[in-house]
């Protein structure tokens, strides 16, 4: 079963390039965040076209998920948002049993600076989805949280650590939520594969960012030790980043067999 997990930037805005890569790769089951598009006008026909169930949490003009799995695989059980999220009006995060894997795609907030208020709210947001999993996961089980994490875990994930080091997804506050949250029992997937750096999933639009290969890693998969039993590949599609109007991140691909 192939995941994919990719922050689009607007899904209407990359709405061809979606459609074309679904045709090309057709992975079984696809987390996207920043659909920045309500669910009454989400556009559901890039993937029911192609035989995909969807599901879908979104809002106008920010933020947004969806989960989409085609046959024979089944979204069920599916959650949207914190459970005690009813206050709170970003779409972030939505939850669905697929394949037998509990799958959480997440687009956790950027964070805006470095102690702003933004940047509180993100370290908060950090420590409920950690609280998410004490109350509702188990590490013996397989559950898989991938998406956009806005954190690059360490100097390997950054193409010039020395110059970021203490900025906003390069802070130490903020490394220290994330690993928080991996202290529930869950392993970075790439990591499991691989110790290389300089695997990006992320460049800034700004000062040739990409043609430079100015990169970070800041979009992954964390898995519960069942779930990285089943791992059997992760990549990053770069090349998704390239061409005429890409979203400033690309798809990151990992394969788990069934159950």
């Amino acid at each position: 079963m192939d995941v994919a997990s990719w922050n689009v930037n607007s899904l209407r805005a990359r709405l061809e390039r979606v459609g074309a890569w679904l045709d090309r790769e057709a992975p079984d089951v696809v987390c996207l965040q920043e659909t920045k598009a309500t669910d009454d006008k989400f556009p559901r026909e890039v993937f029911e076209d192609r035989g995909y169930d969807l599901e879908v949490f979104g809002q106008p003009t920010y933020n947004g998920v969806c989960i989409a799995a085609k046959a024979p695989y089944a979204l069920e059980d599916v959650q949207r948002g914190f459970p005690d999220a009813s206050s709170d009006a970003e779409k972030r995060l939505i939850a669905a049993t697929v394949g037998g894997l509990r799958l959480v795609n997440v687009y956790v907030p950027n964070g805006s600076s470095v102690g702003s208020d933004k940047f509180e709210y993100k370290l908060r947001w950090y420590a409920r989805l950690r609280k998410l999993l004490d109350d509702t996961a188990d590490p013996d089980t397989p559950w898989v949280i991938c998406g956009d994490f806005n954190v690059a875990p360490d100097d390997r994930d950054v193409h010039a650590p020395d110059a970021y080091r203490g900025a906003v997804m390069f802070s130490d506050e903020e490394k220290a939520a994330y690993q928080r949250l991996k202290a529930f029992g869950l392993a970075d997937v790439l990591r499991h594969f691989s110790d290389e750096a300089g695997v990006y999933t992320w460049w800034d639009y700004r000062r040739l960012g990409f043609q430079k290969n100015r990169g970070w890693r800041i979009d992954h998969f964390l898995a519960t030790p069942p779930a990285v039993e089943r791992a059997r590949s992760i990549r990053v599609n770069r090349d998704e980043r390239k061409g005429p109007q890409p979203s400033d991140h690309a798809p990151v691909i990992a394969t788990f067999t069934d159950a």
